[in-house]
């Protein structure tokens, strides 16, 4: 099973792929695409997450000891964002997703490419899937 850095430096590998921010966005947006959508049901407003200037779901259950997020978004940029963290944190045990801390953020280039507001969108989401990740080791 890879880590959550192995799964990173694949991720970073992916993105070097992309000459231009435009390349990049489509990618982020066909992560989006390739994402199965939450049902209606499932987009309840306990699973917004706070910050972000679209609006963001995120879910999560424990399998096996390992953590799995869904996220569904109504905007394509976001979709593909949370598709990328969720593809990235899904499968680990939440001590894992607790120390994790991120690097591909900056080494790709996505931190200066997003707007203040999808920044702090992209915090949040981050921000969140580390609370279900405390949530599911405080309950185990």
């Amino acid at each position: 099973m890879m880590t959550l850095k192995d799964k990173e430096s694949q991720l970073i590998e992916d993105f070097g792929m992309f000459e231009d921010w435009m390349d990049k966005y489509g990618y982020i947006i066909e992560l989006g695409k390739s994402e199965a959508p939450m049902n209606e049901e499932e987009k309840v407003d306990e699973l917004l997450i706070k910050g972000c200037q679209s609006r963001v779901w995120l879910n999560a259950n424990m399998k096996e000891g390992k953590v799995h997020y869904r996220a569904d978004s109504d905007a394509v940029i976001p979709k593909g964002i949370a598709a990328l963290l969720t593809s990235l944190f899904s499968g680990h045990a939440p001590d894992e997703i607790l120390e994790f801390e991120p690097v591909f953020i900056k080494e790709i280039g996505l931190a200066q490419h997003l707007s203040p507001t999808r920044s702090n969108g992209l915090s949040s989401m981050i921000r969140q899937i580390k609370n279900y990740a405390l949530a599911f080791k405080t309950k185990v």
